[in-house]
């Protein structure tokens, strides 16, 4: 396989894998959303004249509402939020050698990958790390700690750097700040909905049947009426599991991103051992990365916090972590540089 071959297979795979899982998570919120609008919709069409008929989606309605303005929110203020939770000082001169050197490899890599130069912070800890964020590329921001100034060596600070950029031109910094919205969003779509579906049952109790929502006249229930009641146990059931489902979902993305954003590191830098190397110095540092907090482990480089889960390989690394398997994603790279070391070729285009 040429090397050609095996970055560009990579990248196409990464982004087919991230499209289908974006889709599961756009349809699960869907569901989440009208599946209760849905069952009683069905539950109800067969009721009597006078008896409530759920014909207006109001369950689709306030979840479509609540995730425009989450997300809203998330879309103009999620970068600034970040880098001010992180405690991030903008590096506008360059008063040190490291400094200075960091604003040349942002430069250059903001040439190879064709896109404007970012903003460039430094993040005040010690353990080596970045993230990339913003939700254009026309105001994207590059953050590092010093911790990884002091640790990599230039080509290794490139290496980061162009993997951060990777993440700018493929748009991942705009998808996970969205999603991690939508995973806010979910989680209160599912308790405001919970709490609906209690009180409706409640309020059927002490009304004496009255007020809870039947199928048809007489106590007998048509086709319609079955599925809907079928249909609503589902959606209670995902009601319940939806923090979980999706966020799950929204690190299965995150996770795939990060093998794009790799093999596209490589083909700006045209030099893939660089960022295997940074990525194991990355991985051997103890301490967590202190200033970086869970909420957004998922924009950096290595997970942050203590990177536990993301050093193993298993069931459990591959749903719970925020990275995949750093093993892997060094070994990937290396696999990368055997093919060019062996066939002289480097990747032309995207």
């Amino acid at each position: 396989m040429s090397a050609d071959t095996n970055l560009f297979a990579q990248q196409r795979a990464n982004r087919r894998r991230s499209a289908i899982l974006i889709a599961m998570f756009v349809a699960f919120f869907a569901w989440v959303g009208f599946g209760g609008d849905l069952g009683f919709y069905l539950t109800t069409s067969d009721a009597p004249p006078s008896a409530y008929h759920h014909t207006i989606p109001w369950f689709g309605i306030f979840a479509m509402s609540i995730g425009f303005g989450m997300t809203w929110f998330a879309w103009k203020r999620g970068p600034k939020q970040v880098l001010w939770a992180s405690g991030a000082w903008q590096l506008l001169e360059s008063s040190k050698p490291e400094e200075q050197q960091l604003v040349n490899v942002v430069e250059e890599m903001a040439i190879a990958s064709g896109l404007p130069r970012p903003t460039i912070w430094i993040v005040p800890d010690d353990d080596p790390n970045a993230f990339a964020t913003g939700i254009t590329e026309q105001d994207a921001h590059v953050a590092v700690t010093e911790g990884l100034l002091g640790t990599l060596s230039r080509d290794e600070l490139q290496a980061v750097v162009a993997h951060e950029m990777a993440h700018i031109r493929n748009h991942d910094v705009k998808l996970m700040t969205l999603l991690a919205a939508l995973v806010g969003v979910m989680a209160l779509i599912a308790d405001g909905a919970w709490r609906f579906v209690r009180f409706g049952s409640f309020a059927g109790r002490r009304g004496g049947g009255g007020g809870g929502i039947r199928s048809s006249g007489g106590g007998k229930k048509g086709g319609a009426g079955a599925l809907g009641v079928i249909i609503i146990v589902l959606w209670v059931a995902s009601l319940i599991l939806a923090p979980i489902v999706s966020r799950l979902l929204a690190l299965a993305v995150s996770r795939k991103r990060e093998y794009l954003a790799d093999a596209t590191a490589a083909q700006f830098t045209r030099n893939p051992s660089a960022l295997a190397s940074a990525l194991r110095k990355i991985e051997d540092a103890a301490a967590p990365t202190k200033a970086i907090k869970r909420g957004t482990a998922h924009l950096c480089i290595a997970d942050p916090v203590g990177r536990r889960l993301s050093s193993k390989q298993g069931f459990v690394a591959d749903v719970f972590a925020t990275h995949p398997p750093m093993a892997v994603r060094i070994a990937r790279l290396k696999s990368m540089a055997y093919q060019y070391e062996r066939t002289g070729v480097l990747p032309e285009g995207t």
